[in-house]
């Protein structure tokens, strides 16, 4: 199970990282996405702030196993909230925020069942 994690977290990390970076640098696509959900884009820095953190934590995970549990719940939770943001937007382009919120519900099983 251990190796799943370590997959899973590994590529989730990536994507996190993908993300926080255009969101720290305001890449047009993601400012536009934030705008369209009115996301002040005032919370761009936390919210990229929080996606690194997740991205550092599944990958400490690998280590620690408590910290990767809590980053993989943090993301989910994360990612529970942009699809509520989505849906009460009316905004149906959730295919990338589902998977990767099961990607992080993935990381939090494979993680608990290795330790």
């Amino acid at each position: 199970m251990f190796i799943g994690y370590a997959v899973v977290a590994v590529l989730l990390a990536l994507a996190l990282s993908a993300s926080a970076f255009l969101t720290f640098t305001r890449n047009p696509q993601i400012v536009g996405s934030m705008t369209k959900l009115d996301v002040p884009d005032s919370w761009l820095p936390r919210l990229a702030t929080l996606k690194a953190a997740g991205a550092l934590g599944l990958l400490a995970g690998l280590a620690v196993p408590a910290l990767g549990g809590a980053a993989a719940i943090g993301v989910a939770l994360y990612f529970l909230g942009a699809l509520i943001t989505h849906l009460r937007a009316k905004d149906y382009e959730i295919a990338p925020v589902v998977v990767i919120a099961l990607l992080a519900i993935a990381a939090l099983v494979l993680r608990t069942l290795s330790a």
